[in-house]
This record gives C-alpha cells, sequence and structure tokens, in this order.
C-alpha cells in the first residue's frame, strides 16, 4: 500500500449541534453531540487510511488522559502512531465545536502546552509515497518536507494562517484555505495570488474555497475545478479529508487536476455526514457518489 507521513495537529474534539450559532454570552443546550479526534494531519491520516493507503502520523501529545484518547482511536483507525512525541507533564491540544444545522462550525481550540514534536525519526522512515504537514509547527513542517524534497516525492502544505513562507520554498505543492491565501498577499486577486507564489517559491500551488471551486496553477495559466454541488449536514474535517485525499492521488501518480477532483468528491462525501472525522469516507463510497453523479447527468 502506498504510505504517507502525515505531520502536524491531532486533538480531541467536542462536538454539539445546534440550530444557529451563538450570538450572544447565554447557557445553551443540545441533544446532539459526539467526541471525536480531531487536528489537521490526524484527519488527514485517518482519511488516507479509509482509502486504502498507509498512514504514519508524526504529533505531539502530553501523557495526559486527552492524549490518551487521541492515539487509541487514531489505532482502531489503522494509523501508525508509534513516533508520535508524548512528553510527560504536558497538555494535549482539544477543541470545543459548534456547528449549525447548516452544516458550517465554530471552532475554539486550546493548542496544549509544554508540547514538543521530534522529528530525528523521520530519517528512519522506510519507502514512502507522499509527505503531508499543516503549519501548526513550522520547524516539524520544514523538517518533512525537506525528507519529501530529498527523496523525490511529493512535499504536500496544508496551507492554514498563518504560513511561514520558508515553508513554500521546500514543499513541490501548497495546497492553501483561501484565508490562507489571503494571509500572505492580502491586496492581491486569487489568480495574482497563486501566481506570485508559485513565482517566489517554484512549487504548484492551488486554494480552496470550502463549496466553491479550487484554483490551482498550470504552468503559467490558473485554472480551476468545480466542488461538488451538495446540501452539507457537517463541514468539520472536510478540508482535512481533502488534504488526505489529495496527498495520496499524488503519491499513487495521479495528474494535480485528477488529484484535486477526487480530493473535492472525498470532501463532499464527508460534508453527507455527521460527526467530524468520523464521517471520512471510503473508496467505495467515494466510486458511490460518483457514479451517482454521473447517472444524474446522464
Amino acid at each position: 500500500m502506498t504510505r504517507i507521513l502525515c505531520v502536524g495537529a491531532a486533538v480531541v474534539d467536542f462536538v454539539f449541534h445546534l440550530d444557529e450559532l451563538p450570538d450572544r454570552a447565554e447557557k445553551y443546550g443540545t441533544d446532539r453531540a459526539v467526541v471525536v479526534g480531531g487536528g489537521c494531519a490526524a484527519n488527514a491520516a485517518v482519511a488516507v487510511t479509509r482509502l486504502g493507503g498507509d498512514a504514519i502520523l508524526g504529533a505531539r501529545l502530553g501523557t495526559d488522559s486527552v492524549g490518551d484518547m487521541v492515539l487509541a482511536e487514531l489505532r482502531d483507525e489503522g494509523v501508525d502512531v508509534d513516533n508520535v512525541t508524548r512528553t510527560k507533564g504536558a497538555r494535549s491540544s482539544f477543541s470545543s465545536v459548534l456547528i449549525d444545522m447548516n452544516g458550517e462550525r465554530l471552532i475554539v481550540n486550546f493548542r496544549g502546552e509544554g508540547l514538543v514534536l521530534k522529528t530525528a525519526w523521520f530519517a528512519g522512515i522506510g519507502e514512502l509515497g507522499a509527505v503531508l504537514t499543516d503549519t501548526r509547527r513550522v520547524d516539524a513542517a520544514r523538517d518533512a518536507l525537506s525528507l519529501a524534497k530529498t527523496r523525490g516525492i511529493p512535499g504536500v502544505l496544508d496551507g492554514e494562517a498563518p504560513i511561514d513562507p520558508t515553508l513554500l520554498d521546500v514543499a513541490s505543492h501548497a495546497a492553501l484555505s483561501m484565508q490562507g491565501l489571503r494571509d500572505l498577499h492580502p491586496d492581491l486577486t486569487t489568480e495574482e495570488a497563486l501566481k506570485q507564489i508559485a513565482s517566489d517559491h517554484g512549487c504548484w500551488v492551488c486554494a480552496t474555497d470550502g463549496a466553491n471551486d479550487v484554483w490551482f496553477t498550470d504552468g503559467q495559466r490558473i485554472e480551476h475545478v468545480p466542488a461538488y454541488q451538495i446540501e452539507p449536514v457537517d463541514t468539520l474535517g472536510a478540508g482535512d479529508v481533502w488534504h488526505g485525499a489529495f496527498a495520496l492521488s499524488l503519491a499513487q501518480q495521479a495528474p494535480e487536476r485528477a488529484a484535486i477532483e477526487y480530493a473535492n468528491a472525498a470532501a463532499a462525501v464527508k460534508c453527507l455526514k455527521h460527526g467530524g472525522r468520523a464521517g471520512a469516507p471510503t473508496r467505495t463510497q467515494i466510486d458511490d457518489f460518483l457514479k451517482e453523479r454521473r447517472d444524474d447527468n446522464a
């Protein structure tokens, strides 16, 4: 199977479903809630395993009960967590997530305390198809992308703001959120910003925008791939699933446009299910979704 190294955040999400997101300070109640693992890298790793790949996680946790919860769920999903750094006395990261009836979410994240992410073990990893890293720990992200560059495999940066521009110098592929793109170039249009990043850093670049199109560099041109139009019930983790599916597709030699199309389908299927990353799809579920779309358009 294709192996992907996923580096970055691993947390627990405490998810509450409400009719509307709060607009004032008072008590709210719900009869729909779930506790599920989260974090960009951890979510992407689960997406990789459910799509038939092997995922190795590089993340940082404490030796607390939250860290135990994170690792137990990831092991159940088949993610290799043997080298996750656990620091005695540190506090693991967790989030409170509110989701409204339209699937939109509000997230408050405690980023942890006293955490360390060791990377010396990266060099001892065997065959890899790609590396995927978020921007949470710049030093670890740089080490991961440098490993990919040395091995001549895709090194994908999941570009959420804030983004250290030096990471773009070692990434082969920068898959930025629209917020991340605006953080880097607030005064440029989407097309201008993508061209500027590609020119300055020599990497392939795309910008994802939720339910809207994905824009990407294709030589000197800017192209786009439409997002699938659905009625989402839960968007939590959709971007992370997108990045996991995208990195796995690249590792399996798919061209960038095809990788985007597949990642768009993976994210869409995830958004049709409640429970954050618990809704990450299998390859069969994506194939069924795409077949239904083809049949509807026939």
